[in-house]
């Protein structure tokens, strides 16, 4: 005879496939904007790269190890998750890049002024948020 089966068993289990799938998908998504990031002064790399990260983390511990361990994005990745630090070097690349950007910004789309400084303050608060995060501690 066939073990009896609980209800709902089958629904939950769908789910997870379908959620862990997202995750997947998102972590992707998240990965493509860091990488057009990194090309575009203009756009973010590394909170797209964290995001990546954690969306691999909840769907394929696979992908996840590969990020942790890439050599040009994991000693970051890392030190932000144990660390909640960031480098020195992003910090002033993230900074760069949001004051080319902003200045991209200005000079292309030429703003009433009062857009201008709510998009500076905005550029600003986001600066000061990144050059107040720790620097990395060395591991042993």
């Amino acid at each position: 005879m066939e073990p009896e089966r609980r209800a709902g068993t089958r629904t939950r289990s769908a789910l997870n496939v379908g959620r862990r799938a997202g995750y997947v998908v998102l972590g992707f998504v998240f990965l493509a904007l860091a990488i057009i990031g990194a090309l575009l002064p203009i756009m973010p790399t590394t909170v797209f790269l964290i995001l990546a990260a954690w969306s691999f983390g909840r769907s394929s511990p696979r992908l996840e190890a590969w990020m942790l361990d890439h050599p040009r994005f994991g000693p970051v990745l890392r030190a932000w998750r144990e660390q909640g630090a960031i480098p020195r070097k992003a910090k002033w690349l993230a900074c760069g890049g949001m004051a080319i950007g902003y200045g991209v910004f200005w000079w292309t789309a030429q703003p009433a002024w009062w857009l201008a400084v709510l998009v500076a303050l905005g550029m600003l608060a986001c600066a000061l948020w990144i050059t107040t995060r720790p620097e990395p501690v060395p591991s042993e």
